[in-house]
């Protein structure tokens, strides 16, 4: 049962929950000599990334082929070694890794007959509280707070809402503004509902912006702040820590443990955001939960690509005790509700843990097909 075959399928889709949008993502399918195929996914995003990475995967297939899949921990370390040149494990070579990981692991489950969690070691928890992940993307506030309402009545625990994204929402940009949606949102999603504010890549706060905007947010009961200040400024993120309470959040785009484990060491961090499709799969997702969990700080599931990601997602946060919780796109297009035949969803605000063999989902390869990225 060894690794057959190694392919990178660059893919473009329209995702809901981004504008309708298109996104690229490198899917890659992983086949052993017995006729098994696993599933991986590189959240590239980019069509210029997405075929480099394609790039990166055909080349290092080579180191793949003829290997027993099971082996994840010592293949993914050649894949690693190999990289040395460009990237050690970073940038495009981090898509690269997590893609042909998450396979493996996919891979592993099919041949042994098992979960991919089981391979993690099992469920730490019996299920998984569930919150929305989406853009304000509305001009009007009252329309954004009820839609958002919306989604969190199905049962979800509260919602993360990304500022400065596409449309008309134009928030981040007003302190005013801001916290008029923070306050109809609170009001409209009612008592018990989380509400978390994520900054986007447009905007752009100075320390002194965004203390105001953290003690505000604070005062109204905001859960956590993501990336106020980037994903790289420690002496920004300390000043913000000596000014306010708010949790804090970032992370999500470090591309190994070692840059989680410099963020957790800063102690500016409370909420450790990871994507198993960036930050070198399975394998390096979950030593990088190991290292939040040992600090006793939150790892949280940058949830928001495909199926594959989600069952990925759905796997390590059962497996992790520092994953609290698992953010889902509220809107469901093709890529989550079609890709697979199981897509991760939620009962009354909580996600099950998965069931099948290895990531318990079974692709729909025409649909993959039909949206390879040309």
């Amino acid at each position: 049962m060894k690794v057959k075959s190694v392919e990178a399928i660059p893919v473009a889709y329209q995702e809901p929950t981004d504008h309708n949008r298109f996104r690229s993502v490198c899917l890659v399918k992983i086949t052993d000599s017995d006729g098994r195929v696993g599933w991986g996914e590189a959240c590239s995003y980019f069509p210029e990334a997405t075929r480099a990475t394609a790039a990166i995967i055909d080349g290092l297939a080579p180191l793949v082929i003829g290997q027993n899949p099971q082996h994840t921990e010592a293949i993914w370390h050649q894949l690693k070694a190999h990289s040395w040149w460009y990237g050690t494990g970073v940038g495009i070579a981090s898509f690269a890794i997590a893609g042909i990981d998450i396979a493996l692991w996919d891979l592993q489950g099919k041949q042994l007959g098992v979960r991919v969690l089981d391979l993690l070691g099992g469920a730490v928890r019996d299920n998984l509280p569930a919150i929305a992940s989406l853009h304000a993307t509305d001009k009007s506030l009252d329309k954004m707070a009820e839609t958002i309402a919306s989604h969190t009545a199905t049962g979800l625990h509260g919602a993360k809402v990304g500022f400065g994204k596409a449309g008309e929402a134009h928030l981040g940009f007003d302190e005013a503004r801001d916290f008029a949606f923070v306050d109809k949102v609170l009001g409209a999603m009612g008592a018990g509902k989380d509400l978390m504010v994520d900054l986007g890549v447009k905007n752009f706060w100075d320390i002194a912006t965004a203390i105001r905007r953290a003690r505000g947010f604070e005062e109204r009961g905001v859960a956590w702040l993501e990336e106020p200040l980037g994903h790289d400024d420690p002496q920004g993120y300390q000043a913000l820590r000596q000014a306010s309470t708010i949790r804090i959040a970032y992370g999500e785009r470090e591309w190994n443990a070692g840059g989680v484990a410099r963020i957790v060491a800063s102690g500016n961090v409370d909420v450790v955001g990871l994507d198993p499709g960036r930050i070198e799969g399975i394998t390096g997702f979950r030593k990088a939960a190991e290292i939040c969990a040992l600090h006793r700080r939150q790892a949280n599931a940058h949830n928001f690509s495909t199926a594959i990601t989600a069952a990925a997602s759905q796997a390590l946060s059962f497996a992790s005790p520092a994953c609290y919780l698992l953010e889902l796109q509220p809107v469901y297009g093709p890529a989550q509700k079609d890709l697979v035949d199981k897509p991760v969803w939620h009962k009354k605000g909580f996600v099950d843990a998965p069931e099948g063999t290895g990531l318990g989902i079974e692709i729909n390869e025409d649909l993959v097909e039909s949206a390879r990225l040309t």
